[in-house]
């Protein structure tokens, strides 16, 4: 029987032990007990399946894998110490030598620095294509391309790219389609229905929802989600459990905190776009929106995030950042709190201003994560602020 996105959240459960326990509890073990020589040369050998050694799988991680897979509808998926370790070993398992790279413009800061720092000293290529200019994707590919990378609702713009025409794009030249998803979540967006054959998370955002651990997730086919954990489990990126049975526990209220996530976000969104002190707004749900078609199309939602440039420049966002009062100055996203973020001295600090520019990224860009605290109480916060 098929479930609804809800019930897979609350319902995926991982076997309890001989005490039946309600919720499944915490197995705080870095290894696993064998009953004889037999069954521990078969479980190495991949004849039996259960769990060897936390590095590897633990009850608490594949419970958080297998609700993350139900709700994307993917058919396998490897849990990681964080967003960027899913990001890396995700790439690192994909791209060999001479390879080449594929994304678009807008990418998280982290990312950017693995394209321009890291991968080119392995000899891996990364080019980027401008978000506003997608007819020229095509000419962009190269014979050794491995991958598109795409993150839809970009960090930080929120701008949005059509991912079914993305995958048009890769299985005409024979290539994969790599989403980061999370600023959408599996609740708003499922890239897999759309033609993606990974899909990755920073389970550390909306996923967990409360600022209070780390996590990051691949998801997609048997197959490549089996190369992935062959390189993870040498390399030792691994999810905790512990971290693992509280990700498996905040999915089970993950729709109902992002229906109000956006419901504060669309209502902040337009406020802002009246404001006299605002010169631009991007919301995926606000009909101004650049992408505003192809984000009702693939969304659920318009999600929580919410991006606008302050009136002034540098010194009029610094005078805003230092105005707020009830909303947080921090550079994460996702939390019941509402955050505010000025990307270019943080997030993308380090980001060459040429590439800054291509992403959209201003002095005066505001990048906020909308909470779940009264939409009344973040507004007034938000008209003070910019008052001054």
């Amino acid at each position: 029987m098929s479930k609804k996105f809800e019930t897979s959240a609350i319902r995926t459960q991982s076997e309890t032990t001989q005490f039946s326990e309600h919720s499944v509890p915490l197995y705080l073990t870095s290894g696993f007990v064998f009953d004889d020589s037999e069954e521990m040369r078969a479980s190495f050998a991949e004849e039996k399946q259960r769990d060897l050694y936390s590095r590897y799988s633990n009850p608490n991680v594949n419970e958080f894998v297998d609700k993350v897979c139900a709700m994307e509808g993917a058919e396998a998926g490897f849990a990681f110490a964080s967003g960027m370790a899913a990001v890396f070993s995700t790439f690192a398992t994909l791209l060999n030598a001479g390879d080449h790279v594929l994304s678009c413009s807008s990418v998280f800061g982290a990312t950017h620095g693995l394209f321009t720092k890291y991968f080119p000293k392995w000899n891996i290529e990364c080019s980027y294509f401008n978000i506003n200019e997608v007819d020229a994707i095509e000419g962009l590919i190269q014979p050794n391309t491995k991958f598109i990378y795409a993150e839809t609702p970009t960090n930080p713009g929120v701008d949005i790219l059509d991912l079914e025409f993305l995958s048009a794009i890769c299985k005409k030249h024979n290539i994969l389609l790599v989403v980061d998803n999370c600023f959408a979540t599996p609740y708003l967006q499922n890239p897999i229905k759309l033609g993606a054959d990974l899909v990755i998370h920073s389970a550390t955002k909306l996923m967990d929802g409360q600022g209070r651990v780390l996590g990051g997730i691949t998801v997609g086919s048997k197959e490549l989600i089996r190369e992935i954990y062959l390189f993870s489990r040498l390399t030792g990126p691994s999810l905790s459990p512990f971290n693992a049975w509280v990700l498996s526990k905040s999915l089970e209220t993950l729709a109902l905190r992002v229906e109000k996530h956006c419901e504060n976000a669309i209502k902040i969104a337009t406020f802002l776009e009246e404001h006299p002190k605002v010169t631009w707004v991007k919301y995926p749900f606000l009909k101004s929106h650049p992408k505003y078609d192809i984000a009702k199309k693939q969304m659920r939602l318009g999600g929580n995030i919410v991006a606008f440039e302050v009136e002034g420049g540098l010194k009029g966002g610094k005078s805003f950042f230092d105005s707020v009062k009830m909303c947080s100055l921090s550079a994460n996203l996702g939390d019941t709190r509402t955050i505010v973020t000025h990307p270019a001295s943080t997030t993308h600090a380090k980001v060459e201003p040429e590439v800054k520019k291509a992403a959209g990224i201003t002095d005066g860009m505001v990048r906020i994560s909308v909470g779940l605290e009264h939409v009344d109480d973040i507004i007034q916060d938000l008209e003070q602020a910019l008052g001054k």
